[in-house]
């Protein structure tokens, strides 16, 4: 096994006279994986049915000749222009009734038959062809699902959504009862009196959105699920994949994905302009590891330098690049790839930037490249270790579609959230995994719940005996309010939680502008929300000082059972709330990967049967010195000799060998 180093190929951009010098500079580059035919679905079927894979032969023939395996790709992503010429009702339609043309990409209709059938067909061309090629290594199934084309309103998907709620509800009456249809008069006596959640003059049933959400969802998850039925029938053995995308994406429920593959792969792209971007990108990373239980994944994109998308645009600085790249492999990813090989000359993506750039291999970007491409080939025995973690974060699909619907007290962004509640755990330089509330969380010393709003009452009642026996639960504002129906549960908020909180909330109090709070003879500022809470059982550990709820607590702490629970019925400022999650991790015995790392060092762990690694990453601008507990070898460096401090300038990365603990 090793690192698996490369990115996306796209030879139909280029006349066959640069293929011989692409093999050539990724010979060099230390290419050993591309994903190859993501866009090609024009080129090898110009007119339906009729299949043209000869050049498409001459670049798998290339790839195995100079040992580059193939992520290759069913081809599906974007349908070229024949289909919807002759099929418009592929085309999908927007809620308000706007159609999407094509000319760009994703032009689909996720429920359509017609396009998956069609879709299917060239899967199994695509899989009967080159299932046994020896460049083939896993199949790439579509491409970035749910990215332009969040949910289809057609009549197509109209049809497909009252399919979807017969099977999910049985009868009518079912259905009455669990959207709340009483409101508002919106009483069904038929399925076909439902349509999907077009515009309408106000406010949506949320329910009837929620179980849209999930439909569509669904409907693509469908389209994925056939495509990679094809392959699997001609080639069982092959593991697939399909790339999640951005931090996380509200459209596709990655843990249910997830079950569905092999390897679990992520496109990301961090904003040079953001200081604080990588912290964004190790929540998504700590979550797409944890998607499938901790097992290596795929860094399927990101950009050598700056992409095209953004209002501006910027490059990396030079190290940037590597150190996001080891940031991937240190939190898991067993494969760093990127988007794209050469740069294209023309298209949406002229300007995104590439692995050889417009002016060729003599540029910073390409020799930053190849030395990455060498540094990953030098250490292969980091592939297949794991990574572990103390503290869950725990994050839901289902809960997030409804917790940012409408006519709630306030707002909630919940990435926003999540943010708020892991950015103190990762400058404590602490390990987490992020977690469906469905994941066994026995091993966990420490689950944080930043806002789980939609709970079951069998989540509320798993959290509860976690706690109970031993476990150490922080949740915050506005959780275990609504059921799956988006129906408030019955009794004080938060019904499902109240006996392990020790506390009802009797009113909710967004802010319109920070409010302040006593923790502990401190005064600090929070904001967003605050609540009426009458103590049953918690003890106040910090109280509002300002306004209507001035002497009334706003954090507490219940020991229940073996653990303790707190509650966090405001969004404290962030030292704050530094100090409250550091006090919950002394409570749960919770401790760094390093005690006394400079601030902004990250320290990650990765596991093997006989070594663990520590891998150190600057993401500060000063230069940072980190002694080490015991000499370790500098996989990076000089492995000849025993390393007892390493020395980080802005943007260095160490990764140190040790002896299994």
């Amino acid at each position: 096994m090793t690192i698996m180093f490369g990115g996306d190929y796209n030879p139909e951009q280029w006349p066959p006279s640069v293929w011989a010098e692409d093999m050539k500079l990724m010979v060099e580059a230390g290419v050993s994986l591309v994903s190859v035919g993501i866009f090609s679905w024009a080129s090898v079927e110009p007119r339906p049915g009729e299949y043209d894979f000869g050049w498409f032969d001459q670049v798998m023939d290339n790839l195995a000749d100079h040992g580059i395996g193939a992520c290759l790709a069913t081809m599906t992503a974007s349908p070229p222009p024949w289909l919807s010429r002759l099929h418009p009702e592929i085309l999908p339609v927007r809620a308000d009734g706007t159609k999407l043309w094509p000319g760009a990409r994703q032009h689909y209709c996720p429920s359509s038959p017609v396009y998956r059938e069609h879709a299917r067909r060239l899967a199994e061309q695509v899989a009967g062809r080159y299932a046994a090629h020896p460049a083939l290594r896993l199949w790439h199934i579509g491409n970035e699902y749910g990215c332009h084309v969040r949910q289809c309103y057609c009549e197509v998907s109209a049809a497909d959504f009252r399919r979807w709620l017969r099977e999910r509800y049985g009868d009518i009456d079912a259905l009455n009862r669990a959207w709340s249809t009483a409101f508002w008069s919106q009483r069904y006596d038929d399925w076909e009196e439902i349509n999907p959640p077009r515009t309408t003059p106000t406010f949506v049933n949320p329910a009837h959105r929620l179980d849209f959400e999930r439909f569509s969802d669904d409907a693509i998850l469908a389209c994925y699920l056939l495509e990679r039925d094809a392959v699997r029938r001609h080639s069982p053995e092959v593991p697939v994949t399909t790339n999640f995308t951005g931090l996380v994406h509200k459209p596709i429920d990655s843990f249910r994905w997830a079950a569905e593959q092999d390897v679990a792969s992520l496109d990301s792209y961090p904003d040079p302009y953001d200081p604080r971007a990588h912290v964004d990108a190790a929540f998504a990373y700590d979550l797409v590891r944890s998607a499938r239980s901790g097992r290596p994944w795929m860094l399927m994109e990101n950009a050598p330098s700056a992409v095209n998308w953004r209002p501006r645009n910027a490059p990396k600085p030079p190290g940037t690049m590597r150190l996001w790249c080891w940031q991937a492999v240190a939190q898991g990813a067993d494969a760093v790839m990127f988007f794209q090989w050469r740069q294209a000359a023309g298209g949406a993506e002229k300007f995104h930037s590439a692995m050889v750039p417009h002016g060729g291999p003599d540029t910073r970007t390409h020799r930053e490249i190849r030395a990455l491409g060498a540094e990953l080939a030098a250490v292969p025995e980091l592939a297949g270790t794991r990574v572990r973690a103390d503290v869950a974060i725990l994050h839901d699909w289902d809960s997030w579609r409804a917790v940012e619907g409408d006519a709630h007290p306030a707002p909630i962004d919940l990435l926003d959230a999540h943010r708020a509640h892991y950015a103190p755990l990762f400058d404590s330089h602490v390990t987490c995994d992020v977690v469906p509330p469905t994941a066994d969380l026995s091993a966990y010393r420490l689950v944080v719940v930043p806002n789980l709003y939609l709970m079951p009452g069998d989540v509320g009642a798993r959290l509860t005996r976690y706690v109970e026996e031993g476990g150490h639960l922080l949740v915050s504002f506005f959780s275990g309010i609504v059921d799956e129906s988006e129906r408030v549960h019955p009794g004080a908020y938060p019904a499902p939680l109240r006996d392990v909180l020790g506390l009802r909330v009797e009113e909710f109090w967004p802010l319109d502008e920070p409010t302040r709070i006593d923790l502990g003879g401190e005064r600090h500022e929070a904001a967003i929300w605050s609540e009426w809470i009458d103590l049953e059982g918690a003890q106040p550990i910090a109280t509002f000082t300002e306004g209507p709820l001035s002497g009334r607590p706003a954090v507490t702490r219940h020991a229940y059972g073996d653990g303790i629970a707190w509650y966090l019925a405001t969004r404290p400022a962030p030292t704050a709330m530094r100090r409250l999650l550091d006090r919950a991790r002394a409570d749960a015995d919770v401790n760094p990967v390093l005690p006394g790392l400079p601030s902004g060092v990250q320290a990650v762990v990765r596991r093997g049967s006989e070594h663990r690694y520590l891998f150190l990453l600057n993401h500060g601008t000063e230069p940072a010195s980190v002694p080490l507990p015991e000499p370790a070898t500098d996989l990076l460096g000089d492995p000849s000799r025993p390393v007892h401090t390493v020395d980080l300038a802005p943007r260095a990365v160490a990764v140190l060998r040790h002896p299994r603990d």
